[in-house]
């Protein structure tokens, strides 16, 4: 449920000059929510390779970081390149829900387009979250239109072969609302960020 896209780590290791400088933004507006907000504790949850969590640390976030993933080879590379500056476990989100553990924020990044249903995400969301929620997918069609000019899945018109799930800002929007109070959404392109509160 929570397996980032295999091409996470070509994703944040481009040297790809835009896809650098894309990144980079994407990094610097999560850190931004969070310094805003300023939770003492972080679940981020599908968290990979680490990259954001690094990036969350480098920032200079004063917060104790907990990763969570399926994928024992992207948490070996995320133990690597954090060492002992996060928690990271081998778990699926609904046990730590069973264990009654909560955060003040979740993130939850790149991870909702790979979910066959991920409406199944919110509930679980809502008891992980004390406060906030910090979301992200791609914007679409734009992140299919840039993978389309860089030749990238060119018989699919640029859709990545693991992404099930396509939103615009909107349809984003009205996916999540009756969930979540959106509380801010920058233009961090070609993503669709949002900060948000769960509803109660």
């Amino acid at each position: 449920m929570t397996t980032p896209p295999a091409g996470n780590k070509l994703k944040h290791e481009s040297k790809n000059p835009i896809q650098v400088a894309l990144i980079d933004n994407f990094k610097r507006q999560a850190a931004t929510f969070l310094r805003i907000v300023g939770p003492k504790t972080v679940l981020d949850l599908g968290c990979g390779e680490g990259f954001m969590l690094d990036a969350m640390l480098r920032a200079g976030i004063d917060a104790e970081f907990t990763g969570i993933d399926l994928s024992e080879t992207a948490l070996h590379e995320a133990r690597l390149r954090l060492g002992d500056r996060a928690t990271l476990e081998h778990a699926d989100a609904r046990q730590l829900v069973s264990d009654g553990r909560t955060f003040d924020m979740v993130m939850m990044l790149e991870v909702l387009e790979h979910i066959p249903d991920p409406a199944q995400m919110f509930p679980i969301l809502k008891k992980l979250a004390r406060n906030h929620v910090l979301l992200s997918v791609p914007h679409e069609p734009f992140f299919r239109g840039l993978n389309f000019l860089r030749g990238q899945h060119f018989t699919r018109f640029g859709n990545h072969p693991e992404h099930i799930n396509l939103w615009g800002r909107r349809s984003f929007f009205e996916f999540i609302e009756p969930h979540f109070e959106v509380l801010a959404s920058p233009i961090v392109f070609p993503w669709t960020m949002v900060l948000a509160r769960p509803r109660r």
